[in-house]
């Protein structure tokens, strides 16, 4: 058995795939018209089409059940703070936050009401500390990461 990718139900795949490509830069693999699949590894299915797939009524599949996320990373991290800033239409979860480990992260709401979590890769915060005078040792230990991966961006 292989697993393939997760897929989420969207209200209106014009608004959905446009939220995907324009916000985090996602690209369209396959468009078949209910349902998009993004070179990213997931999916979006139209509720109604999909609530017909399964056999139950689309009212039935909830909205903001903040029991799941889809998680990125942007080595820029900056830079799409920064573009998000010029976005009215989005819904933080919070703003950025630094992670117990060190990652930097911020969550949105998708149009609708998915979790997208955007971190920083673990090499840039480990690079980050790095840069800030931790040593190897104390690296590691803070970003729960091996010295030998931490030792590689010395």
């Amino acid at each position: 058995m292989k697993f393939i990718c997760p897929l989420i139900v969207v209200n209106n795949m014009e608004i959905s795939k446009n939220f995907y490509e324009k916000v985090l830069d996602q690209k369209v693999q396959y468009d078949f018209g209910e349902n998009i699949s993004f070179e990213g590894g997931f999916a979006i299915h139209l509720k109604s089409h999909f609530s017909n797939l399964i056999s139950i009524n689309k009212d039935d599949i909830i909205q903001k059940s903040n029991n799941s996320e889809l998680y990125f990373e942007e080595e820029d991290l900056d830079s799409f703070l920064q573009k998000l800033k010029g976005m009215d239409s989005i819904e933080y979860v919070h703003g950025l936050k630094e992670q117990p480990w060190g990652q930097r992260v911020i969550r949105l709401y998708d149009p609708d009401m998915h979790i997208v979590e955007v971190g920083e890769p673990m090499e840039s915060v480990v690079k980050r500390l790095l840069s800030e005078g931790l040593s190897i040792e104390e690296t590691s230990k803070r970003t729960l990461m091996p010295e030998e991966f931490v030792s590689q961006f010395l």
